[in-house]
């Protein structure tokens, strides 16, 4: 029933958290699928509904409505022995880490395999390897409290993959970390998704993990799937609230009212002509001015992608003028009006 490269397909996905005379409908109605290689993003604003979604994927959360699919099978009619089985393909990081400040960084790298009854010497070569792989293995001695956050989080991911994992989910995996650390470790999940085609699934509330190093993103909004598709189709051309909100922040965008009774263009960069300086050339070929009045544009994957919003010229002519030449440089523009700017 699902295509071979899928690795996960939900199925109309509700998960409903019942309290004293209460009921929170956390994820409501969810489908789409992740295909085997990908990094995908899950997004959305806190208390959107993400981490919940996550946790069904390997049956953490046990789903009120609907079918999760890994590799085919639907995780609801497993028995407890075969589900095990299935979590060992499972890897799993989150944003506290979860070591044992007790036992030293080789011990917590082992402690899976441990439990899955692997043999000591082979869980010791497993786990330095590992190690090696996150670039900790001379901390394979030292116990947690003497790392730092991203080392914790090293440790953490070495963990998660000691049992050959074809999925690793990242539950706010960089949140705790600052903006240096979280790129190294995001650089780090890019270069493992490449050397072990480890398809990996980032829950995230923020745009720029997002934009950093996933394929694909599905954007969660009050537990529900408000927009799915590729990163730089996203961030070209977002088509619901929740997805403007995210790709454009608000502080970011141009007040309405500064357009009334003026021609405005949006510019859509959609990563191959970002690299032109096309406001600069069009100034210098045309002789034309254009006043920008917001720009957002952001590095997705190593290409540019955004809008930019500009005032045309007053006088008719140098306005056409400067239309004809942005269609003719390969970008996106269309003229908008005030109420089409969110």
């Amino acid at each position: 029933m699902s295509d071979k490269t899928e690795v996960f397909r939900l199925e109309h996905i509700s998960k409903v958290f019942q309290g004293k005379g209460t009921s929170v409908k956390a994820v409501d109605d969810v489908s789409f699928s992740i295909g085997k290689g990908e990094i995908f993003g899950i997004i959305g604003m806190s208390g959107a509904g993400k981490s919940t979604l996550v946790r069904t994927l390997n049956r953490l959360e046990k789903v009120t409505e609907g079918t999760v699919y890994f590799e085919g099978q639907n995780l609801n009619k497993l028995s407890a022995k075969e589900l095990q089985k299935v979590r060992q393909s499972i890897g799993m990081i989150f944003q506290g880490f979860n070591l044992l400040m007790q036992k030293t960084v080789i011990a917590n790298v082992m402690l899976p395999m441990k439990i899955a009854g692997i043999g000591r010497q082979e869980r010791k070569e497993r786990a330095y390897e590992m190690l090696r792989l996150v670039g900790l293995e001379d901390k394979a001695q030292v116990y947690p409290s003497a790392l730092s956050g991203g080392q914790k989080q090293r440790v953490a991911i070495a963990r998660a993959l000691s049992m050959n994992p074809q999925v690793l989910l990242c539950d706010e995996a960089t949140s705790a970390l600052d903006p240096k650390i979280t790129e190294e470790i995001l650089n780090l999940l890019k270069e493992i998704n490449e050397k072990m085609k480890l398809t990996i699934v980032i829950i995230t509330h923020e745009m720029s993990v997002v934009e950093k190093i996933c394929d694909k993103v599905a954007i969660i909004d009050s537990g529900k799937l408000a927009e799915i598709g590729l990163v730089e189709d996203i961030f070209t051309n977002p088509q619901t609230e929740a997805a403007k909100h995210l790709v454009f922040p608000a502080k970011q965008e141009v007040n309405p009212f500064d357009m009334r009774d003026r021609r405005c263009v949006r510019i859509v960069f959609d990563g191959h002509a970002s690299t032109e300086p096309v406001i600069s050339n069009l100034v210098q070929e045309t002789g034309e001015k254009v006043n920008i009045l917001c720009a957002n544009t952001k590095s997705v994957n190593g290409l540019g992608f955004g809008q930019m919003i500009v005032e045309l010229p007053k006088e008719h002519q140098a306005a056409e003028t400067v239309l004809q030449y942005l269609k003719k440089s390969g970008v996106f523009a269309a003229e908008i009006k005030p109420e089409e700017v969110e």
